[in-house]
């Protein structure tokens, strides 16, 4: 549907300006930096691919993932990484927590606590122990995970991470590191 055919409430940009940003969702908000699709896609579907990305790659979203977007061009392309790139340093960095003790580390993974599956997650930190990002690197099966160091320290670098910090939960409860966890951490360490 175009964006002209849409009732005037109903367009995000109009939205915005009448009850706020905060009452838009992230799909609306994203059509309204992006305005208008084109004729092999319209602006909801273009934003849909955009959300999606934003979902897979977070902070990490480049330039290239945006050029494959059907009907995004190199006019909105650039907008939408300077929107997130501002963010980032004037909203974002604020909220970075400093990850400075093992609570605050596992205040970050409470999220994977009561998972039915193995989550292995990464903790990015920046030279001050700000976190740069929380990435799950793989989901594994009731008991076990599969990883491997270049999953784990890929981003990172990209990140131009500090230090990282590498956690998995126990769906069974169990505190108690298994073997094969130990020798995770051996590789990951090496």
């Amino acid at each position: 549907m175009k964006m002209t055919d849409r009732r005037a409430e109903d367009r995000p940009r109009e939205k915005l300006a009448k009850y706020g940003a905060e009452k838009l969702s992230d799909l609306e908000l994203l059509m309204a930096v992006i305005g208008s699709g084109v004729a092999q896609a319209d602006v909801s579907k273009i934003a849909h691919a955009v959300l999606k990305l934003l979902k897979q790659r977070g902070s990490s979203l480049s330039y290239s993932d945006l050029a494959n977007v059907k009907g995004l061009g190199e006019a909105k392309i650039p907008v939408i990484l300077a929107n997130l790139e501002l963010a980032k340093r004037y909203l974002l960095e604020a909220a970075r927590p400093i990850i400075d003790s093992p609570e605050k580390a596992v205040e970050q993974l409470a999220d994977i606590r009561n998972k039915k599956q193995e989550y292995f997650v990464c903790l990015t930190l920046d030279g001050a122990n700000r976190l740069i990002a929380k990435r799950i690197i793989t989901i594994g099966t009731l008991t076990s995970s599969l990883v491997h160091p270049r999953e784990v320290f890929a981003d990172a670098i990209t990140d131009r991470a500090a230090s990282v910090i590498v956690a998995h939960n126990h769906p069974s409860g169990s505190l108690e590191p298994s073997q094969a966890d130990r020798e995770v951490t051996t590789r990951l360490r090496e």
